[in-house]
């Protein structure tokens, strides 16, 4: 039986730009404590969508604010 590695938690401060995005769209949706204390795996599948899925929107939008 092969044993999960335990995800450190995150410090918002020390962000990459892309994980920065993340990290922002989760704190709208009210996961920010959840992710600092967890990581980002204690989020379920919905919580993960939902993030991604506003990732992808804001990067679309941020395209077309380009152009």
């Amino acid at each position: 039986m092969t044993r999960k590695k335990n995800e450190e938690p995150i410090d918002p401060n020390n962000l990459k730009p892309e994980e920065r995005l993340k990290f922002e769209i989760a704190e709208e949706l009210g996961l920010g404590d959840k992710v600092i204390q967890n990581g980002w795996r204690s989020l379920t599948a919905k919580e993960s969508g939902r993030i991604g899925g506003l990732i992808t929107k804001r990067k679309r939008e941020m395209q077309e604010n380009c152009m």
